[in-house]
């Protein structure tokens, strides 16, 4: 708990064991909820889980759904426990437990619905970072801020993030992007929806393994960003809605929008590491 506000913790993890007992136990103690989504493993991942702190909600997925079904899926959980702010972090431990309450921070003074966490402009990017995920994520930023309306976006692909309960209401999660890619689509649902995005630098995690990055996930982005527009497009035109609850502002519904052609699905695969 931070002041009056419920933390949830969203993981999505697949074949995580080697890391999911240090991402869980080495979560603050403010974290109210932890809800790791065990989405098909072939390994004690979930179990391990369990183990690693009292009161962890596993949810397991026989086969794997995804990571953006996944987070989807953690999303509604952690609502119904009353969460009203709820970061993801990976189970691979890519993600750093110290810059929690940073990402946090926007929502819990309530400036902004949804915030995500950027690695780019963190001093040791460099030292840590590839060269070409830094050039990879610079390129991505930008074609994701053009194709949603978020010019400022840096890092689209980064996938450590806080939502709000205004915006986990407001989405449709339903049609948010299933697997890998997600992060671009989620980005276009917030933009769509009128909601207020914030970015937070956070400290860049690697620990020496190959590019996750494959030809095929690049004609997915492109795709899902195709889609972006097209949403944008529909939502643009649509007529505007009565405001929901007094001094809301009225806009265009994105609930309703037909599905805009879908990207080439990759390969069943584990989804990669962003």
């Amino acid at each position: 708990m931070l002041g009056e506000t419920r933390i949830g913790v969203v993981i999505p993890a697949r074949d995580e064991a080697a890391w999911i007992e240090a991402v869980v136990g080495g979560l603050p103690p403010f974290v109210d909820d932890i809800i790791v989504i065990d989405d098909g493993s072939a390994d004690d991942t979930g179990a391990l889980a369990r183990q690693a702190r009292a009161g962890v909600h596993v949810i397991r997925n026989e086969a794997s759904e995804g990571v953006g079904a996944a987070i989807a899926k953690g999303y509604r959980r952690a609502r119904e426990l009353g969460a009203g702010a709820v970061a993801v972090m990976a189970g691979d431990g890519q993600m750093d437990p110290r810059d929690l309450l940073a990402v946090l921070q926007p929502i819990l003074e309530g400036r902004a619905d949804y915030v995500k966490g950027e690695r780019l402009s963190h001093p040791d990017v460099r030292r840590i970072m590839p060269a070409a995920r830094r050039r990879a994520g610079r390129v991505l930023g930008r074609l994701t801020g053009l194709a949603t309306g978020l010019p400022g976006i840096r890092d689209s692909q980064c996938g450590y993030t806080a939502i709000g309960a205004r915006a986990l209401d407001e989405i449709a999660w339903d049609t948010l992007w299933t697997g890998y890619g997600y992060p671009n689509d989620l980005l276009s649902l917030v933009a769509c929806a009128g909601l207020r995005v914030a970015q937070v630098p956070v400290r860049p995690v690697y620990r020496g393994e190959a590019s996750g990055i494959r030809p095929w996930h690049v004609l997915v982005i492109l795709g899902l960003l195709s889609r972006a527009v097209a949403r944008r497009t529909f939502v643009a035109r649509a007529p505007q809605t009565t405001p929901s609850r007094p001094g809301a502002r009225a806009r265009p519904t994105s609930n309703g929008t037909p599905p805009p052609p879908a990207p080439p699905r990759a390969p069943a695969r584990p989804d990669a590491p962003t």
